[in-house]
């Protein structure tokens, strides 16, 4: 029996409505006077929420959506206690760092959340046995997977300080940055990356810089890390090291959109605008991204970049909106897992204007910060653009889930 995909899709799509109820309760706070929640408990309730509740269910629902649509009489509904498990894992997070922070609950949920994933990972690698090796989405997947494992490694140091009360600051820092590292450019990238080999059905045999590819950002990933500790003063070769798998990533994303363009010139005519246009935003993004990781190469660069909240936090939202939770949205409307409205497409259209608007409000505020000016309505700008966010996003969940007469797909 198959998994039902667009039943646990569902949660998808409230659980990233949640996500936008959270930080737009964060810029509440931070704009205008709300006694209740602490700010930090409301930070680590959203973005452990976001990662697990969000990010990692729809990438394993649609992992098993990919294993499904390439094999004959697989069983996906084996996965249903997993996906059950994670999302249970993924509400206590939400409620227990909520109320209480980091403490023996939260924690408890977190190292769950892991184990889970654990169980996930080795039954999907051996489920993986069944494909074809031409097709270069295995290679994808199995990496995904193993970066989302060590980067929990991140998680265990800092769950440790935090029980023991023995904090460093640069070892805390540096725990962050890895956990984050091994979460965005690992486990995200590489999971998202399997699912565009997929749906663009790249195999070996096409091009061989499809298979370069991957090498070329497998390589890269580990060493990228460095990318993220820059400021602690790295030894010169370490230094040449980050300099090379930022270089590294960079060519293989353009090279590899250059081939693309050769190879599936006219693949999204097809598809409604919009989509292609989320596709396109997606991709200029993460385009944007690789080369401001380039950039952070420069040592002036680097100290001005972690050394300025809203910059980081600029550079966060970049990644996980404008470019893994839209690339995700566009991958499950694309595949009409939801058959698609007028109502959707407006709904998905404000949320993408909020997603623009968020990045501009954010590099206008890590601009302004390097001169230590003080934009006083910023943070008003930015709950305003939480608000459409939250429309947006709510709408599109709204009109996706509501039971009744669906339009044909556009």
């Amino acid at each position: 029996m198959p998994l039902n995909i667009k039943f646990w899709l569902k949660f998808s799509l409230l659980n990233l409505f949640i996500v936008s109820v959270l930080g737009l309760l964060m810029r509440y706070k931070i704009g205008f006077e709300f006694p209740h929640f602490e700010q930090k408990n409301l930070q680590h309730s959203h973005s452990h929420f976001a990662f697990v509740g969000w990010i990692t269910h729809t990438l394993m629902v649609l992992m098993v959506y990919y294993l499904q649509s390439k094999t004959t009489h697989f069983q996906g509904n084996k996965y249903k206690k997993i996906v059950v498990a994670n999302l249970v894992c993924a509400y206590g997070m939400l409620f227990f760092f909520l109320i209480q922070g980091y403490a023996f609950f939260s924690i408890t949920f977190s190292t769950a959340s892991i184990i889970v994933f654990c169980i996930f990972s080795y039954q999907f690698t051996q489920d993986l046995k069944l494909l074809s090796d031409d097709l270069l989405a295995k290679s994808w997947f199995k990496a995904a997977i193993f970066f989302n494992i060590i980067s929990s490694f991140g998680t265990f140091y800092l769950a440790y300080m935090m029980a023991s009360k023995k904090f460093v600051e640069d070892l805390y820092l540096s725990s962050v940055y890895y956990y984050l590292h091994f979460q965005y450019n690992g486990w995200f990238f590489f999971a998202c990356m399997g699912l565009v080999f997929g749906f663009l059905d790249l195999q070996k045999t096409e091009h061989s810089f499809y298979k370069t590819t991957y090498k070329l950002f497998a390589l890269a990933c580990i060493p990228a890390y460095l990318l993220s500790i820059l400021w602690l003063d790295l030894p010169v070769w370490l230094y040449l090291i980050t300099l090379i798998a930022a270089l590294i990533q960079v060519f293989a994303w353009f090279k590899f959109l250059f081939v693309l363009s050769k190879t599936r010139k006219n693949y999204l005519e097809n598809y409604p605008p919009l989509f292609r246009y989320i596709l396109w935003f997606a991709s200029f993004a993460l385009s944007i991204k690789l080369l401001l990781q380039l950039g952070s190469t420069v040592p002036f660069i680097s100290q001005l970049a972690f050394g300025f909240r809203p910059i980081v936090i600029a550079y966060l939202h970049l990644v996980f909106l404008a470019i893994i939770t839209l690339f995700l949205l566009f991958y499950i409307y694309t595949n009409h897992l939801f058959i698609i409205s007028k109502k959707i497409k407006y709904s998905l259209l404000v949320f993408v204007i909020g997603i623009l608007l968020n990045e501009i409000a954010l590099a206008v505020q890590g601009i302004a910060s390097l001169s230590y000016t003080a934009i006083s309505f910023i943070n008003t700008i930015l709950f305003a653009v939480a608000i459409l966010l939250f429309l947006g996003i709510g709408l599109t969940a709204y009109f996706s889930l509501k039971k009744g007469k669906n339009n044909p797909p556009l």
